[in-house]
């Protein structure tokens, strides 16, 4: 009897097919759709059609390899400086996903839910743990404050979320103690050394630690707990000051907390490389923004991690073909927290307007933030660096024509031909005005906003699939098929 396979061919070797009976004269090239519903143009992978009578192991592989290669993952990433409201479109789209996972950061973002009318506040865990059928993972590539999680973990159980058995914890993820965070706030009150804006939650230290190899990975401190005092005693030297009664009090307090997580800790790339091999779906989360990326942000005022889409993939320790979709969240306007270049950013009457009408102080601190005109430049970065499928805009209710009457994109930097490395001191920014759009009502886009949109693609290069109009999760409209 003669099988055939379809499988994309930049997955499948000459050896496969050599060891398994099949020519060259019974493999044929041709052109498949890969629909995805985001880009405007198909996207063609090249594929093989494959027959032969030998199809017991040759099927299974098959069947394997193109499971991993046209399902699996999609990440959803930050195209901004964060805080573009990831958290409410995982919640959005996590039910058509079997796994929700982080793949990078720490406590130093952060969302709220709300679910059946109680309010959930998220730093470390996944909003998919409130549906009851998903796993959440906490994966490798994330620094992790075990008393930040343990609060999290008992706010769930206070609010009837039953997450036994759902939520799994990398034993590769490296812990956060109290003294990074006094090393963070060390550093940023230390006038020699260029203030970055942290949040002060010991991000940058711990992510210092395990490149300099004395961090300590959760799974560690289960084997030998005595690894997180020889850590500390470094650290109290790096500070130079000596242990108190206050500081003895919180670590055990801290190593309490970690023992109770033990339960929860584990080799989590092996399921979720299995997972794929079943043809199961991940969503992969990132925190903060691509402008914030270690290697391709704003340096040095950047957080201490690879927020862009291929971090998922190190921060997982999943295939990096398993990676099939990307998808990039920005708001209607330009936000940033802490220090560093801001090309569109507003100053005085106009900058309070359109924070208080946004609600920007941050979600984790409470902090204002920095708001400004949207930066069309750093967004087509965004979406070209991450190579994004489509992307999500919103607070698209924020900026109408009851707030402004007329909006700005900034679509190119003055002598510059793409985003520098290095920003000069003073950057000017050539705008393009829109009207802004009146109240959005239902799920009808204004002509207004409709052209504010064809002209964020047409800058950008990548399709605005959807826009949200409002904080709740039913909030949203869809201009283009996603979940297909």
């Amino acid at each position: 009897m003669i099988r055939r396979f379809f499988v994309p061919a930049t997955f499948v070797s000459s050896f496969f097919f050599e060891r398994r009976g099949a020519t060259r004269s019974n493999l044929d090239f041709f052109g498949s759709r890969r629909s995805l519903g985001t880009r405007n143009m198909e996207h063609k992978v090249p594929c093989l059609c494959f027959s032969s009578p030998r199809v017991g192991l040759t099927g299974n592989l098959v069947r394997k390899c193109y499971r991993t290669a046209v399902m699996a993952v999609t990440v959803v990433i930050g195209a901004q400086w964060g805080d573009e409201g990831k958290g409410k479109i995982v919640d959005l789209l996590a039910p058509h996903f079997t796994w929700i996972a982080r793949y990078q950061g720490g406590a130093n973002a952060g969302h709220t839910i709300v679910f059946e009318g109680k309010k959930f506040v998220f730093h470390l865990v996944p909003s998919g743990i409130l549906y009851p059928d998903k796993k959440c993972v906490l994966g490798n590539g994330m620094v992790i404050d075990p008393v930040q999680l343990r609060k999290e973990m008992d706010g769930l159980a206070e609010g009837g979320i039953d997450f036994e058995g759902r939520l799994l914890i990398s034993e590769r993820a490296h812990l956060l103690l109290p003294t990074h965070q006094m090393l963070d706030r060390a550093r940023e009150e230390d006038r020699l050394v260029k203030k970055i804006g942290t949040t002060l939650r010991g991000i940058g230290p711990a992510y210092s630690d395990k490149f300099k190899r004395c961090g300590v990975p959760f799974g560690e401190f289960l084997d030998r707990e005595e690894c997180v005092d020889e850590l500390l005693r470094n650290h109290l030297s790096q500070l130079g000051i000596s242990p108190s009664p206050e500081l003895k009090e919180k670590m055990d307090f801290w190593k309490e907390a970690a023992r109770s997580l033990a339960g929860f800790v584990t080799d989590t790339g092996f399921p979720l490389r299995r997972a794929i091999e079943r043809g199961e779906t991940i969503l992969a989360e990132g925190a903060q923004g691509t402008m914030l990326d270690i290697d391709h942000g704003t340096y040095p005022y950047v957080t201490s991690s690879t927020t862009c889409a291929f971090g998922a993939t190190a921060g997982l320790g999943i295939p990096a073909r398993a990676v099939t979709r990307v998808i990039g969240i920005f708001k209607a306007y330009s936000t940033r927290v802490g220090e560093g270049p801001f090309p569109t950013e507003l100053f005085g009457e106009e900058a309070q307007r359109l924070r208080e009408a946004g609600g920007e102080y941050g979600a984790t601190t409470g902090r204002p933030r920095r708001v400004g005109w949207l930066d069309a430049v750093a967004l087509k970065y965004a979406a070209d660096i991450n190579g994004c499928d489509g992307l999500i805009l919103t607070k698209a209710d924020v900026l109408n024509n009851t707030l402004f009457e007329k909006t700005k994109i900034g679509v190119a930097y003055e002598g510059l031909s793409r985003l520098p490395r290095k920003f000069p001191p003073k950057i000017t920014v050539t705008y393009r005005d829109f009207p802004t759009w009146p109240t959005l009502r239902g799920l009808e886009i204004p002509p207004e906003l409709d052209s504010y949109l064809a002209a964020i693609e047409e800058y950008s290069g990548a399709p605005v699939i959807a826009l949200s109009t409002g904080p709740d999760r039913n909030e949203i409209i869809w201009r283009k098929p996603f979940l297909d």
